[in-house]
């Protein structure tokens, strides 16, 4: 639910379904969800309430009226954490796979954040349910993350993504054999029309910008750097499935007969950034974890290519 009045003018090319128009007008939120708000009342037009199957004309004015989040009580939990390196400002962790990184609607608890909460305090800008968290991993990738523990560092660590000037490195396992050795996926996403839950290359989509490069070939699966410019959700899994190379393990974006594993094969590897007080350059690197590195044993001794 957006957390302010949002008010629409339908225009010409916006008629149509209430419900399905604003699915695509409000591109992060679910037509089911949507759905529920009209029939709840949050949804009003020309200051009436509709029904779902309402048809917009245009010049209607749409009120999305936002309503009051459920109170999420973040609990500090003794988890131990990776801690890569640690100061008055900063920390810096290896996210196990599995991990969920902030609480949400589906994981309340058990998460990285209620074990940073019981390690030390953390910033309060990114709100009361991600506090510290600068960026972010999916769940079932693993690797190095950068958390603040204070609003000053917070800020510097921000505008240092904001402005590309952070060193992000990924390594990945993808289906087929990529021929090129380097290349670069500039392709836009967004919000998949076809399936809400995952993220797809759209026209209309936020600019997203991946380099890779070859690290190793098998027989039917490569091992790739992937270096970010951009942080969009799901970037690494969705550019890779676009050319052609989904991520080995992939329940969302790969295929189904794919190794397994408990997700897909993807490590943060690389973390570099400029300290936010003294200015250091700070690098830092996580090997492999043991689910990776035994996977890639695996395909060493079944998968390489035959030599003469």
């Amino acid at each position: 639910m957006p957390n302010q009045l949002t008010q629409l003018k339908i225009s010409a090319q916006e008629t149509g379904r209430i419900d399905k128009q604003l699915a695509t007008l409000l591109s992060d939120v679910s037509r089911s969800q949507i759905k529920k708000w009209i029939e709840d009342g949050n949804v009003t037009v020309n200051k009436q309430s509709v029904k779902p199957k309402y048809h917009l004309q245009a010049g209607d004015i749409v009120q999305v009226i936002p309503e009051q989040p459920q109170k999420i009580d973040l609990e500090p939990e003794n988890i131990p954490l990776e801690i890569v390196y640690e100061d008055d400002d900063v920390l810096v962790v290896n996210k196990p796979q599995g991990m969920v990184v902030h609480p949400s609607a589906g994981h309340l608890n058990h998460t990285l954040v209620n074990a940073l909460l019981y390690h030390c305090p953390l910033s309060h800008i990114n709100g009361e349910y991600r506090p510290g968290i600068v960026h972010r991993i999916d769940k079932d990738t693993s690797g190095l993350l950068m958390v603040a523990k204070n609003d000053r560092a917070h800020r510097s660590l921000a505008a240092q993504l904001k402005a590309k000037t952070n060193q992000r490195e990924y390594v990945a396992l993808v289906h087929g054999v990529i021929k090129e050795d380097q290349g670069t996926i500039d392709a836009p996403l967004g919000r998949s029309p076809k399936d809400r839950k995952k993220q797809a290359v759209v026209a209309d989509g936020r600019p997203a910008l991946t380099h890779f490069r070859v690290l190793k070939r098998y027989l039917h699966y490569t091992l790739v750097a992937c270096k970010l410019e951009t942080g969009r959700t799901h970037q690494i899994r969705v550019h890779m499935k676009y050319i052609g190379h989904p991520l080995a393990g992939d329940p969302l974006y790969g295929p189904r007969k794919t190794l397994k594993g408990n997700g897909q094969f993807l490590h943060a590897r690389l973390l570099g950034f400029k300290h936010p007080v003294t200015g250091k350059e700070m690098m830092f690197e996580a090997p492999l974890p043991d689910w990776f590195a035994q996977m890639l044993k695996h395909l060493d001794q079944t998968d390489l290519p035959r030599t003469n």
